[in-house]
């Protein structure tokens, strides 16, 4: 029941959408009378329902980590990650339960986390940018998206704020596509599927139907869609289709785990939860792969 209601997300997401489209309407105090005349708790039910079978995801049963190998080359931190709880994004959302988010370490010219401008930073001046993703397992293209554009970080007050309270709610019902920003997804010959997030716009390197490896570049590290600063966003699902999918825990098979922790992240640098998936880096982890 779950997989067959997170299916028809598009549906639900019709009356949160009107509800929100009334909204700006009433405050502008242009509401056409023929929506007048339909009774508020009509209305209120309707995006309430949309909004309830909007947040329902399916679940995958108890299952052993599917092992891999990492998307990348080199020294990355993790950040996000299953290695440290479940579900690692906060949420089942599009097949996320056990996502986990890769950056390079810092540099000196690495821009802040956070810092007092006007302006946030370029995705050109962060190390992670245009580094290149490859496939962790072989497969079968099933879908690519490469419009989005790279947008500068969120890395002042004002725009890590906005990204918090209203951007990432945005994205979250405006689209696939606004949520991953330029992304591949690759179905594998045991049924699962793994999506790629993130990519530079121009950088994808593979369409759709295309048979790939493993290790195959499938595309370029990029800042796009629901991003604070270039980074790999990479999930396993148990489908190919993300509003239907449930996540799956996954390791990486060819990695060194150095226990250092990369300093811009060290606030979240915590120990694992009870949950964990203790064979993936925690918060801050630098690995090697």
């Amino acid at each position: 029941m779950r997989r067959a209601i997170s299916r028809l997300k598009p549906l639900w997401l019709v009356p949160i959408l009107l509800g929100a489209l009334l909204g700006v309407l009433g405050v502008l105090d242009v509401v056409p009378d023929f929506v007048a005349a339909v009774p508020p708790p009509v209305i209120v039910t309707a995006i309430a329902l949309g909004v309830v079978l909007f947040a329902v995801h399916p679940r995958a049963e108890a299952h052993q980590p599917h092992r891999m190998a990492a998307p990348v080359r080199g020294r990355w931190a993790a950040l996000n990650t299953p290695g440290q709880q479940l579900p690692s994004h906060g949420s089942r959302f599009l097949g996320q339960y056990a996502a986990v988010d890769i950056l390079r370490p810092t540099t000196p010219a690495t821009p802040a986390k956070l810092r007092k401008a006007w302006r946030n930073s370029t995705p050109q001046e962060y190390p992670s940018f245009g580094e290149a993703v490859y496939a962790m397992a072989p497969g079968v293209v099933t879908a690519t998206w490469s419009r989005s554009r790279d947008h500068r970080a969120r890395n002042t007050w004002q725009s890590l704020v906005f990204m918090l309270v209203l951007e990432g709610s945005l994205r979250s019902v405006a689209g696939r596509a606004a949520l991953l920003g330029n992304h591949v997804i690759v179905r594998h010959a045991d049924g699962t599927a793994a999506v790629y997030a993130h990519l530079r716009r121009g950088g994808v390197a593979v369409q759709k139907g295309q048979q790939v490896g493993v290790g195959n570049q499938l595309g370029e590290v990029g800042n796009t869609g629901n991003s604070s600063e270039p980074h790999l966003h990479v999930h396993l699902m148990d489908r190919a289709n993300p509003n239907a999918a449930a996540g799956l825990k996954m390791t990486w098979t060819d990695i060194t785990r150095s226990e250092e922790i990369e300093p811009s992240l060290a606030e979240i640098a915590k120990q694992p939860e009870p949950n964990a998936v203790l064979s993936m880096p925690r918060n801050g982890e630098i690995f090697e792969a």
